[in-house]
């Protein structure tokens, strides 16, 4: 029937029959998955539709390249039954079978040698088998699984029901998104970014406000980019032309520069390549060559199932392998495996293959690795790298604590391991990248495992193409600290201490906060003699009026404390006594400060008794006792100094920057 269509619609065109597109009242049938003559004449109907409110949980559209438990088909198959075979070797076959249908197509599976075991038949009502464009949006709400439904595109109220069938077979919620919409027509990152053409907004009513709206709230799609569509007007599907292959990349077909859309391609493309994926970065766009005029290359209507690409054939083998190359090349590890369909009636199209006809179900059960903050590009110097991951287990099932990892390998040697720990927000974890020298070259990929035996790696293809980073060169300050010495130490009748410090290094730096920290003593101080921070040159002195407001309680000694951007200094002092001057060794770093630069929280390991935070001035911003998680959320950016100290007296300085 699909091939006497194509014939009817070309004779049409041949003796130029053309309906004005205002005037129009059916249907454009090249918009259409092949129309009937009945279908064309009926307008798209929405009977079986049910609007609801939006998910009340956070709602998550699960990509296609994440764990799937099964895949969906409709009998009579739009697929060879030979792919069949595959697919039941795969995962589960969810096959949409009418009950006068269903022994027929268990002849023709048994047959054909299909894995019985892995096949369950869903006994329903349907128009087509284009399960792709009428199946069901499978997202997470929360943890939990749900479907979202919405107008499909078509007058199918058979196929339109099927999304209700899925609903009541899972059982589980289904939440009714009013737009018109099909499955052709989107694809998803699984963190939030999602791609259609602007079909989506000529379908409902150019409303775009009203799109993007709804795609957020009912599955959780923003940003969400709505391009062109290359093709010009044919079906505007974006599984003809695109498709995500990972959350930082995206494949993309290209014509020959003779195609009168060869600049629309590229247009799209470019707009891939300069815009930032969920990572941060911009997309690592893959293109795949399309002959163009009647050679079939169906490319980018692949099926991605688990750790395996099902890719269409077309009628060119030297494109049919080059394409096949541009799979293996952009998803190492995978198999890729080419599918050929002869058949006369479901035979490939160039804009409807084996992606339109098939539809993954994800697993319900699956292990979710949320690594956002990706490290990328050059990094400012810092003696560890802190990674952070969210792990969600759908299962329910608690984390292996011990499978929880970072691997990283620096300058191409052997990877290690960083275990990861809880950051004390929910689902959070982090270790640390350590070890590196000054430009250093980093891969990394995170690892984590629960105890339903789920696996999973960000990113998925591991150490075979990793998340890469380098450090920045780091020219260390001379080890050669300033000498501080104390002329002249007497408290005068404001208690006021008055000492020199003289930078006898071999390049400038810079005092960035001084300060008083007793012992036996309560006290307040503040330096008088100017403003600071203040850089001395080689060979300059500074002298340094220090007041402190103290109430004895037996008072023993104190410390004045310089802290400058090499290292922190401490000048002993005895009060009232002969004065005890020098240099004391800097305190051992027993605190681990991450993240930095920090955002709104910084995360301390280690016994805290209490946390102070100066600014660049020297001005005290923030104080806390007793917390290893402190809010900075109202700081502003810029460069900080958190002074730890421990319940024994020990203190550390950790010079740390706010975005």
């Amino acid at each position: 029937m699909k091939k006497i269509l194509l014939c009817l619609a070309a004779f049409a065109l041949c003796f130029g029959i053309k309906v004005n597109a205002q005037e129009q009242t059916t249907p454009d049938w090249k918009r259409w998955h092949y129309l009937s003559e009945e279908e064309m004449k009926t307008p798209v109907r929405a009977e079986n539709f049910v609007e609801t409110d939006p998910p009340t949980g956070t709602p998550r559209f699960v990509a296609e390249f994440e764990p799937m438990q099964g895949v969906m088909i409709r009998y009579p198959l739009g697929i060879p039954t030979s792919l069949v075979v595959q697919l039941a070797n795969n995962c589960h076959v969810y096959c949409i079978v009418s009950s006068s249908y269903q022994s027929s197509a268990q002849s023709s599976f048994q047959s054909a040698g299909v894995n019985m075991d892995n096949v369950t038949w869903v006994n329903a009502a349907s128009d087509s088998y284009w399960v792709r464009d009428y199946g069901p949006w499978y997202i997470f709400e929360d943890r939990n699984p749900a479907i979202v439904d919405n107008v499909y595109n078509r007058p199918r109220p058979n196929d339109d029901n099927m999304s209700g069938v899925f609903a009541n077979f899972w059982q589980i919620p289904m939440y009714g998104m009013n737009l018109q919409h099909t499955g052709g027509n989107m694809m998803e990152d699984g963190r939030g970014h999602g791609v259609s053409d602007n079909l989506v907004f000529q379908e409902n009513g150019n409303n775009e406000t009203n799109v993007r709206n709804k795609m957020r709230d009912y599955l959780g799609i923003d940003p969400y980019h709505v391009t062109i569509d290359p093709q010009g007007d044919y079906i505007a599907h974006v599984d003809c032309w695109g498709k995500y292959l990972a959350p930082d990349k995206i494949l993309i077909a290209r014509v020959p520069q003779s195609n009168s859309h060869y600049a629309d391609y590229e247009s799209v493309a470019q707009y891939f390549e300069t815009t930032n994926c969920c990572w941060g970065y911009p997309y690592r766009v893959y293109r795949v060559d399309e002959p163009g005029g009647s050679t079939l290359a169906p490319y980018t209507n692949s099926l991605i199932l688990n750790k395996t690409v099902y890719v269409p054939m077309g009628s060119n083998s030297s494109y049919n392998e080059a394409a096949l190359q541009v799979y293996q090349d952009a998803m190492p590890g995978y198999t890729i495996v080419g599918v050929t369909n002869n058949d006369y009636y479901t035979s490939w199209e160039n804009t409807d293959a084996l992606h339109c006809r098939t539809r993954g179900v994800m697993d319900f059960n699956m292990l979710f690795v949320d690594h956002r903050d990706v490290i990328y590009g050059e990094q400012v110097w810092q003696d560890s790298i802190a990674i952070t991951s969210k792990f969600i287990a759908y299962s329910g099932m608690d984390l292996k604590q011990d499978s929880l990892l970072v691997y990283y390998s620096i300058d191409g040697g052997a990877y290690q391991t960083a275990h990861m720990t809880a950051t004390g927000e929910p689902d959070e974890y982090v270790g640390f990248i350590k070890g590196y020298q000054s430009e250093s070259s980093i891969d990394y990929y995170v690892f984590g495992a629960d105890e339903s035996g789920h696996r999973y790696t960000q990113p998925v293809f591991a150490e075979l193409d990793p998340h890469h980073f380098t450090m920045e060169e780091y020219i260390p300050i001379t080890p050669t600290e300033p000498t501080i010495s104390v002329e002249e130490l007497v408290f005068n009748e404001w208690g006021q201490l008055t000492f020199t410090i003289t930078n006898e290094t071999s390049a400038p730096f810079t005092i960035n906060d001084i300060y008083e920290e007793g012992d036996g003593m309560d006290y307040l101080w503040f330096a008088t003699s100017q403003d600071l921070p203040a850089t001395l040159a080689i060979g300059e002195s500074l002298e340094v009026t220090v007041g402190i407001a103290m109430v004895a309680k037996g008072y023993v000694e104190t410390s004045i404390v310089v802290i400058s951007n090499l290292e922190s200094q401490y000048i002993s002092v005895k009060i009232n006594e002969e004065i005890i001057s020098g240099v004391d060794e800097n305190l051992a770093a027993t605190f681990e400060v991450y993240p930095n630069p920090m955002n709104n929280t910084l995360y301390i390991n280690g016994d805290v008794q209490n946390v102070t935070i100066f600014n660049a001035v020297g001005q005290q911003v923030l104080f806390v006792e007793g917390r290893n998680e402190i809010d900075v959320e109202d700081l502003s950016e810029g460069l900080y100094f958190v002074k730890i100290s421990d319940k024994n007296g020990n203190s550390v300085v950790k010079k740390i920057v706010k975005r």
